[in-house]
Protein backbone atom coordinates (compact mmCIF):
# COMPACT_ATOMS: atom_id res chain seq x y z
CA UNK A 1 0.00 0.00 0.00
CA UNK A 2 1.20 3.49 -0.72
CA UNK A 3 0.21 5.36 2.10
CA UNK A 4 2.78 7.97 2.56
CA UNK A 5 3.41 11.23 1.23
CA UNK A 6 6.86 12.60 1.40
CA UNK A 7 6.80 16.32 1.68
CA UNK A 8 10.67 17.70 1.32
CA UNK A 9 10.94 22.00 2.32
CA UNK A 10 13.61 23.16 0.31
CA UNK A 11 15.17 26.07 0.16
CA UNK A 12 18.82 26.29 -2.14
CA UNK A 13 19.34 23.11 -1.89
CA UNK A 14 20.30 22.25 -5.25
CA UNK A 15 23.92 19.90 -4.95
CA UNK A 16 21.59 17.80 -2.13
CA UNK A 17 17.58 17.86 -3.27
CA UNK A 18 18.46 14.67 -5.92
CA UNK A 19 19.49 12.69 -3.92
CA UNK A 20 17.04 13.24 -1.08
CA UNK A 21 14.16 12.82 -3.65
CA UNK A 22 15.73 9.45 -4.78
CA UNK A 23 15.83 8.17 -1.25
CA UNK A 24 12.80 9.14 -0.50
CA UNK A 25 11.20 6.97 -3.14
CA UNK A 26 12.86 4.38 -2.27
CA UNK A 27 10.84 4.43 1.42
CA UNK A 28 8.48 1.51 1.93
CA UNK A 29 4.84 3.02 1.32
CA UNK A 30 6.45 6.28 -0.65
CA UNK A 31 3.53 6.87 -2.91
CA UNK A 32 4.59 10.23 -3.29
CA UNK A 33 7.47 12.98 -3.32
CA UNK A 34 6.31 16.37 -3.26
CA UNK A 35 9.19 19.12 -2.86
CA UNK A 36 8.38 22.50 -1.88
CA UNK A 37 10.71 25.29 -3.43
CA UNK A 38 10.40 27.71 -1.09
CA UNK A 39 11.61 30.80 -2.95
CA UNK A 40 15.11 29.11 -4.08
CA UNK A 41 17.62 31.22 -6.38
CA UNK A 42 19.44 28.12 -7.94
CA UNK A 43 18.21 25.21 -9.36
CA UNK A 44 16.77 23.19 -6.59
CA UNK A 45 13.20 23.11 -8.28
CA UNK A 46 14.40 21.32 -11.71
CA UNK A 47 16.44 19.41 -9.53
CA UNK A 48 13.56 18.51 -7.71
CA UNK A 49 11.53 17.74 -10.66
CA UNK A 50 14.28 15.89 -12.37
CA UNK A 51 14.49 13.30 -9.57
CA UNK A 52 11.17 12.76 -9.97
CA UNK A 53 9.59 15.09 -7.64
CA UNK A 54 6.07 16.96 -7.69
CA UNK A 55 7.10 20.41 -7.39
CA UNK A 56 5.39 23.45 -5.28
CA UNK A 57 7.48 26.27 -5.69
CA UNK A 58 6.95 29.79 -3.76
CA UNK A 59 7.90 32.55 -5.87
CA UNK A 60 9.58 34.02 -2.37
CA UNK A 61 11.08 32.84 0.86
CA UNK A 62 8.09 32.39 3.02
CA UNK A 63 9.42 29.87 5.72
CA UNK A 64 9.15 25.90 6.90
CA UNK A 65 5.94 26.20 8.45
CA UNK A 66 4.12 27.70 4.76
CA UNK A 67 6.66 25.67 2.84
CA UNK A 68 4.97 22.35 5.05
CA UNK A 69 1.17 23.23 4.38
CA UNK A 70 1.66 24.55 0.97
CA UNK A 71 2.70 20.44 0.82
CA UNK A 72 0.38 19.14 2.58
CA UNK A 73 -2.36 20.99 0.55
CA UNK A 74 -0.55 19.53 -2.48
CA UNK A 75 -0.32 16.14 -1.26
CA UNK A 76 -4.27 16.81 -0.30
CA UNK A 77 -4.91 17.51 -4.00
CA UNK A 78 -2.88 14.86 -5.43
CA UNK A 79 -4.92 12.61 -2.97
CA UNK A 80 -8.29 13.01 -4.38
CA UNK A 81 -10.02 9.85 -5.34
CA UNK A 82 -8.42 7.55 -2.67
CA UNK A 83 -10.71 6.02 0.10
CA UNK A 84 -7.99 7.24 2.52
CA UNK A 85 -5.67 10.35 2.91
CA UNK A 86 -2.22 9.68 2.53
CA UNK A 87 0.26 10.16 6.05
CA UNK A 88 2.74 12.94 5.68
CA UNK A 89 6.47 12.40 6.33
CA UNK A 90 8.47 15.51 6.39
CA UNK A 91 11.68 15.27 5.76
CA UNK A 92 14.57 18.09 5.52
CA UNK A 93 16.04 18.58 1.87
CA UNK A 94 19.75 18.10 2.77
CA UNK A 95 19.51 14.45 4.14
CA UNK A 96 20.73 13.64 0.91
CA UNK A 97 21.09 9.41 0.84
CA UNK A 98 20.36 8.78 4.34
CA UNK A 99 16.83 9.90 3.95
CA UNK A 100 15.99 6.01 2.87
CA UNK A 101 16.82 5.39 6.96
CA UNK A 102 13.54 7.39 7.49
CA UNK A 103 11.71 4.39 7.29
CA UNK A 104 11.67 3.65 10.91
CA UNK A 105 10.15 7.35 11.42
CA UNK A 106 7.13 6.09 9.89
CA UNK A 107 6.25 3.25 10.71
CA UNK A 108 4.58 3.33 14.12
CA UNK A 109 2.10 6.08 12.09
CA UNK A 110 1.35 3.05 9.41
CA UNK A 111 0.31 0.51 11.97
CA UNK A 112 -2.10 3.42 13.77
CA UNK A 113 0.37 3.43 16.79
CA UNK A 114 1.28 7.10 17.16
CA UNK A 115 -0.03 10.14 15.22
CA UNK A 116 3.28 11.78 15.34
CA UNK A 117 6.95 10.46 15.40
CA UNK A 118 9.65 12.74 15.67
CA UNK A 119 13.06 11.55 14.76
CA UNK A 120 16.15 11.17 17.22
CA UNK A 121 19.44 11.29 14.91
CA UNK A 122 21.97 8.51 16.03
CA UNK A 123 24.21 9.97 14.13
CA UNK A 124 26.18 12.19 15.83
CA UNK A 125 26.90 15.95 13.95
CA UNK A 126 29.77 18.24 15.47
CA UNK A 127 27.54 21.56 15.38
CA UNK A 128 28.16 24.94 15.34
CA UNK A 129 25.99 26.51 17.93
CA UNK A 130 25.59 25.96 21.75
CA UNK A 131 22.21 23.99 22.36
CA UNK A 132 20.93 27.35 23.18
CA UNK A 133 17.69 27.23 20.91
CA UNK A 134 17.10 22.92 21.49
CA UNK A 135 17.37 24.04 25.77
CA UNK A 136 14.38 27.03 24.63
CA UNK A 137 12.24 24.98 22.87
CA UNK A 138 12.55 21.85 25.43
CA UNK A 139 12.01 23.66 28.08
CA UNK A 140 8.96 25.39 26.45
CA UNK A 141 7.24 22.04 25.25
CA UNK A 142 7.84 20.47 29.14
CA UNK A 143 6.33 23.81 30.44
CA UNK A 144 3.31 23.83 28.51
CA UNK A 145 2.94 19.78 28.19
CA UNK A 146 5.14 18.24 31.21
CA UNK A 147 6.54 15.64 28.16
CA UNK A 148 10.38 15.92 27.86
CA UNK A 149 11.48 16.06 24.18
CA UNK A 150 15.14 14.62 23.38
CA UNK A 151 14.93 16.53 19.73
CA UNK A 152 12.12 18.76 19.73
CA UNK A 153 13.67 21.02 17.19
CA UNK A 154 13.63 17.68 14.78
CA UNK A 155 11.65 18.21 11.81
CA UNK A 156 11.55 14.60 10.41
CA UNK A 157 8.22 14.04 11.56
CA UNK A 158 5.56 11.89 10.35
CA UNK A 159 1.69 12.87 11.15
CA UNK A 160 -1.35 11.27 10.46
CA UNK A 161 -3.25 13.38 8.13
CA UNK A 162 -6.12 14.07 11.16
CA UNK A 163 -3.08 14.94 13.26
CA UNK A 164 -1.73 17.62 10.65
CA UNK A 165 -4.94 19.38 10.06
CA UNK A 166 -5.35 19.77 14.44
CA UNK A 167 -2.33 21.84 13.89
CA UNK A 168 -3.43 24.18 11.50
CA UNK A 169 -2.58 26.85 10.78
CA UNK A 170 0.96 25.73 11.46
CA UNK A 171 3.52 28.08 13.21
CA UNK A 172 5.69 30.48 11.26
CA UNK A 173 8.97 29.91 10.41
CA UNK A 174 11.27 27.85 12.80
CA UNK A 175 9.00 27.88 15.24
CA UNK A 176 7.12 25.38 13.64
CA UNK A 177 8.46 22.05 15.30
CA UNK A 178 8.24 23.21 19.02
CA UNK A 179 4.60 24.23 17.65
CA UNK A 180 3.38 21.55 16.33
CA UNK A 181 4.45 19.50 19.59
CA UNK A 182 2.57 21.29 21.86
CA UNK A 183 -0.59 22.11 20.20
CA UNK A 184 -1.19 17.74 18.86
CA UNK A 185 0.17 16.80 22.84
CA UNK A 186 -2.91 19.12 24.48
CA UNK A 187 -5.38 17.64 22.12
CA UNK A 188 -4.64 14.25 23.33
CA UNK A 189 -2.66 13.10 19.75
CA UNK A 190 0.16 10.51 20.61
CA UNK A 191 3.55 11.95 19.97
CA UNK A 192 6.78 9.68 20.10
CA UNK A 193 10.42 9.77 19.41
CA UNK A 194 12.17 7.55 17.43
CA UNK A 195 15.65 6.57 17.01
CA UNK A 196 16.74 6.70 13.06
CA UNK A 197 20.00 7.16 11.24
CA UNK A 198 20.11 9.91 9.46
CA UNK A 199 22.05 13.60 9.58
CA UNK A 200 22.25 16.86 7.32
CA UNK A 201 24.65 19.55 6.70
CA UNK A 202 25.53 20.78 10.09
CA UNK A 203 25.21 24.58 11.16
CA UNK A 204 28.43 26.39 10.98
CA UNK A 205 30.41 29.40 13.03
CA UNK A 206 30.29 31.82 10.82
CA UNK A 207 27.98 35.10 11.05
CA UNK A 208 25.32 33.99 8.61
CA UNK A 209 25.39 30.42 10.86
CA UNK A 210 24.95 32.82 13.58
CA UNK A 211 21.95 35.41 12.51
CA UNK A 212 20.47 31.43 11.11
CA UNK A 213 20.82 30.38 14.80
CA UNK A 214 19.03 33.85 16.31
CA UNK A 215 16.20 33.78 13.90
CA UNK A 216 15.53 30.27 14.84
CA UNK A 217 15.81 31.24 18.55
CA UNK A 218 13.03 34.37 17.94
CA UNK A 219 10.95 32.05 16.03
CA UNK A 220 10.65 29.41 18.45
CA UNK A 221 10.40 32.45 21.40
CA UNK A 222 7.12 33.55 19.83
CA UNK A 223 6.01 29.90 18.97
CA UNK A 224 5.64 29.46 22.76
CA UNK A 225 4.57 33.10 23.65
CA UNK A 226 1.31 32.38 22.22
CA UNK A 227 0.97 29.47 24.06
CA UNK A 228 2.68 30.25 27.33
CA UNK A 229 2.66 34.27 28.17
CA UNK A 230 5.78 33.80 30.35
CA UNK A 231 7.84 33.58 27.18
CA UNK A 232 7.30 36.89 25.86
CA UNK A 233 9.63 38.72 27.55
CA UNK A 234 12.29 35.99 25.71
CA UNK A 235 10.67 37.07 22.75
CA UNK A 236 11.40 40.68 22.88
CA UNK A 237 15.58 39.69 24.44
CA UNK A 238 15.50 37.85 21.20
CA UNK A 239 14.11 40.26 18.96
CA UNK A 240 16.96 42.91 20.26
CA UNK A 241 19.42 40.31 19.72
CA UNK A 242 18.53 39.85 16.07
CA UNK A 243 19.11 43.34 15.28
CA UNK A 244 21.98 43.56 17.12
CA UNK A 245 23.34 40.94 14.72
CA UNK A 246 21.97 42.38 11.79
CA UNK A 247 23.84 45.88 12.92
CA UNK A 248 26.96 43.37 13.57
CA UNK A 249 27.79 41.57 10.34
CA UNK A 250 30.28 42.54 7.64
Amino acid sequence: MQDLAVIIPAKDEADRIAATVKAAHELPGAGLVVVVDDGSSDGTGRAAREAGARVVRHSRNRGKGAAMESGADAARLLDEGRDQPRHLLFLDADLADTAREAAPLAEPVLAGDADMTIAVFTTTVKLGGHGFVVRLSRDGIRRATGWEATAPLNGQRCLTRAAFDAALPLAAGFGVETALTIDLLRQGFRVTEVEVPLAHRATGTDWRAQLHRARQFRDVARALAVRDPAAATVTRRVTRRLDGLRGSRP
